[in-house]
């Protein structure tokens, strides 16, 4: 049946009331804390420059009839950091984003997302603005564990905090820090942990095959896990840790082996900003015979940006688990037509 029909609807309907709810309270709880909330236009020059994101295209025509490409955003980042460069300190934004070739029971071409920005602040402070969140949102809709397919985990539970190369270790037996430049040492440790790894593969497919396969379905089981220093490699935006360059303040958060959020500490860098995106983008074209211009307005703002910490959280799927959904659009009001 279409969701729209009446039984249906009515099925559906407790959980949309819970999702306005939990929309409520999580803008109350960034209100209460000095945020001012912010919109960002659907509509950029450019929609992001990460090799695996896939946009919407489209483009503006004027009255004489010339035209000129834009994208539906797959984030408000770029835009939250002009307005951080403009001098804004505490800035949220819970609104559409959009992502091409995504779609399953975690994905969805239109979703929400709740993104925030803190100039001047660690980034090790948006860890426990994401476990104050969690917490928000199971105790708005009254529920006491967090749960996805048959899964669980305590939204009131401090999150364990484990490094990319503890997983690594843990979960793969893998020494990560030893492989970072070596990509042919990485693929032989992935084949010993019983990962499938093709010849044409690159050092940052093999890092995701080990992640998808052998660690994140064990993260957040029980309680939420954080997982944090990632490869500088394997994060785009992000700044170098100050004690180990090898590795990124990048952190993602998750729960009952669901990827929520992801957090950075922001590079403001702009000639090393411009040369991972180019890389990125070559990267792209190699893998998909396209690439995104890049935002040259964004590099120009980086390099008066003042030092932050950003986080982006996917709203849709804090609400599945609070809830208790299995599938996205169980927690949408209007899907996006298959």
């Amino acid at each position: 049946m279409p969701w729209w029909t009446p039984d249906r609807h009515a099925d559906r309907r407790p959980r949309l009331l819970a999702r306005n709810a939990v929309t409520a309270a999580t803008r109350a709880w960034f209100a209460a804390r000095g945020f001012v909330e912010i919109e960002a236009a659907g509509l950029q020059v450019s929609p992001g420059n990460e090799t695996h994101l896939h946009a919407f295209a489209t483009e503006a025509v004027t009255t004489a009839g010339e035209r000129s490409p834009l994208y539906l955003h797959t984030s408000p980042e770029f835009a939250a950091k002009k307005l951080l460069a403009a001098g804004e300190r505490r800035i949220v934004s819970l609104g559409k984003v959009w992502r091409n070739r995504e779609r399953g029971p975690l994905h969805h071409p239109e979703f929400t997302m709740l993104e925030w920005y803190r100039a001047g602040e660690p980034y090790e402070t948006l860890m426990a603005d994401c476990a104050a969140l969690l917490a928000v949102a199971a105790e708005t809709v009254g529920a006491r564990r967090l749960t996805w397919r048959g899964l669980e985990a305590d939204p009131f539970a401090e999150p364990e905090r484990v490094t990319l190369a503890e997983a690594f270790e843990r979960f793969a037996g893998i020494d990560l820090l030893a492989n970072l430049e070596d990509r042919d040492g990485l693929a032989a440790a992935a084949r010993d942990a019983g990962i499938r790894v093709a010849e044409d593969d690159v050092w940052a497919d093999v890092f995701s095959r080990v992640l998808v396969e052998k660690i994140e379905p064990f993260l957040g089981i029980g309680r939420p896990t954080i997982l944090c220093e990632y490869p500088a490699a394997e994060a785009a935006l992000a700044r170098p840790k100050p004690s180990d360059p090898r590795v990124a303040e990048r952190f993602e958060l998750y729960a009952c082996g669901v990827e929520l959020a992801n957090a950075f500490g922001e590079l403001t860098d702009p000639a090393e900003q411009r040369r991972r995106f180019e890389a990125e983008m070559a990267e792209m074209t190699r893998v998909y015979g396209q690439a995104y211009p890049i935002d040259e307005d964004f590099l120009a703002a980086l390099a008066i940006m003042p030092p932050a910490s950003g986080a982006a959280l996917g709203f849709d799927r804090l609400v599945m688990l609070a809830t208790g959904a299995e599938r996205i659009e169980q927690v949408l009001w209007v899907p996006v037509a298959d």
